[in-house]
């Protein structure tokens, strides 16, 4: 993707972002970056990992979270102004996300879902931002993979194994989604590996050629809680993830009825760019209600 069509994106993300309680069809979405609709979607896609639709909704409610948390409105107001037709219908797509419906969200006394946090982002500049979390359900599939053997992170991976690895996993044809950095539990990692790798995800019954020196493993079903960070200027990338693991580091998935499952899959990162913000994922599990 060039700076033209990351641009296209992040035209699409600012409309998104300000008409959140306004209808958004794809021509309309379309129309700000001057792509043909069908274009316009396929780049969303590429970019975010999922559909306008699915991350329009994804932003209503994570918007609708934090206006129940700070607000007095009742739940059926809530759900009109960000474009929901019924109580029912934001119900469904709120427990779905959150992990709990509306009413037990308000109840648990959570300030809001979309956490605010001031941060210093440069010399004498300071801003309020936002970090967005959502619980997503990871279908059973593969990862092609490329294992270090004393990888940590990202910095100590591109030491051990260089950092074209990247390149060779987005031209991976058939892949689910974008290229992933992971921390990976023992139980998932090759013998002798260290716990940080890269690889991509792609359907179980994926046959597509394997690089050479890559390998595949099986990655079962799981719930994933994604944190979404709030845009950044490129080189303050490395501030954007040490907020963003900080937060993470005092998050409680107990208040939202999940506990961290690290045992069910890998811990993972998106590149981290800026029209997007930092983007990681945890395996969470849902907890038994009495």
């Amino acid at each position: 993707m060039d700076d033209f069509q990351r641009n296209a994106v992040k035209q699409m993300l600012d409309y998104i972002e300000s008409h959140l309680t306004s209808e958004i069809s794809l021509y309309q979405l379309a129309q700000t970056c001057a792509y043909s609709p069908w274009h316009a979607a396929r780049l969303f896609k590429e970019a975010t990992g999922t559909s306008p639709f699915t991350y329009i909704r994804s932003r209503r409610l994570a918007a609708a979270a934090h206006q129940l948390g700070v607000g007095k409105q009742r739940i059926i107001d809530v759900a009109m102004e960000f474009v929901f037709d019924s109580h029912e219908g934001f119900t469904r797509a709120f427990s779905k996300q959150f992990g709990m419906n509306p009413s037990d969200f308000r109840k648990a006394l959570v300030a809001c879902h979309a956490r605010t946090v001031q941060e210093t982002l440069g010399e004498g500049e300071k801003c309020m931002d936002t970090v967005f979390v959502q619980v997503i359900d990871r279908i059973e599939r593969k990862v092609v993979v490329k294992f270090a053997h004393k990888a940590s992170d990202y910095f100590s991976y591109c030491e051990e194994v260089g950092c074209d690895v990247w390149d060779i996993l987005a031209s991976i044809k058939g892949a689910l989604f974008e290229p992933i950095g992971m921390w990976l539990p023992k139980n998932m990692r090759k013998l002798g590996a260290g716990e940080y790798a890269q690889g991509v995800e792609v359907p179980v019954d994926f046959t597509g050629e394997i690089p050479e020196g890559f390998d595949v493993i099986t990655l079962p079903a799981c719930k994933m809680m994604v944190f979404q960070g709030p845009a950044f200027e490129e080189e303050h990338f490395e501030q954007a993830i040490t907020n963003l693991w900080e937060l993470m580091g005092t998050y409680d998935p107990k208040l939202y009825g999940f506990a961290w499952a690290d045992d069910m899959g890998p811990r993972f990162q998106l590149a981290p760019m800026g029209y997007r913000g930092y983007i990681e994922a945890r395996p969470v599990k849902a907890l038994n209600k009495n």
